[in-house]
């Protein structure tokens, strides 16, 4: 059974995907098996896990699969439902309610702290200064990223990771993911910036989305060359 450790939800980007996760859940991209065992292979064995921002745990079930026990920080209720799902079988996965500079984790409880699509929601300072706590002596910091070309997250990985890291190791991985035309439009309802049905301006959102399905598709699918970046640094340097 997954365990949660209660923590007060602070409030900066945490209500972002209200509304979103069911979406997040569906279609945002997974992580290449490559990249995954990259991980690990920065690992000792037996790692204790933080996964920071776990959203709906696109990369949290990846880790929790290896058999290592993985606390899943959280701080978004609709997000955390989905991740509950997810992580439902996986008894080394326990569930948080805390943000990226107040996790509620215990002092030096983690051999790496990771964060995937998230670091550029972190205060950059009180991030390190959480990680340095709550981080044994020579942990790491890893940051994963999918990039979409042409995709807002292209600028958040180099402007999060600029102003985080001094000097990582960086290692990329193809990533391909292909769409049909149901779950491109679940995809373009996923992001933080994306309208809500409810929102005038989402029938024309939809309209666009379709736009760009029907010019780009090739036999009812749609390809986009994604690319998986992971960044890794000791706390400690």
């Amino acid at each position: 059974m997954i365990k949660r450790l209660r923590h007060t939800e602070e409030k900066t980007n945490t209500e972002i995907f209200t509304g979103k996760a069911r979406a997040y859940a569906s279609a945002r991209p997974s992580y290449p098996g490559e990249a995954v065992a990259y991980i690990f292979s920065l690992l000792p064995d037996n790692a204790v896990l933080a996964d920071i921002g776990a959203g709906t745990g696109k990369l949290t079930v990846l880790l929790a699969k290896r058999g290592s026990p993985v606390f899943a920080v959280e701080p978004n209720a609709d997000m955390r439902e989905q991740l509950t799902a997810t992580l439902a079988p996986y008894p080394n996965a326990q569930i948080l309610s805390g943000t990226a500079e107040a996790t509620g984790l215990p002092d030096g409880s983690a051999d790496a702290v990771l964060c995937a699509q998230a670091l550029h929601w972190f205060d950059p300072a009180a991030f390190r200064a959480e990680c340095r706590r709550i981080g044994n002596p020579g942990a790491l910091v890893i940051a994963v990223y999918n990039n979409t070309p042409g995709g807002s997250s292209v600028s958040h990985r180099g402007l999060a990771t600029e102003a985080f890291f001094s000097s990582p190791t960086v290692r990329d991985f193809p990533n391909p993911i292909t769409y049909t035309r149901e779950s491109w439009l679940t995809y373009r309802t996923s992001h933080s910036h994306d309208p809500l049905p409810s929102d005038p301006a989402y029938a024309a959102h939809i309209a666009e989305a379709e736009d760009t399905f029907n010019r780009e598709s090739v036999g009812g699918v749609l390809r986009v060359e994604t690319v998986t970046y992971v960044y890794s640094e000791k706390i400690y340097l």
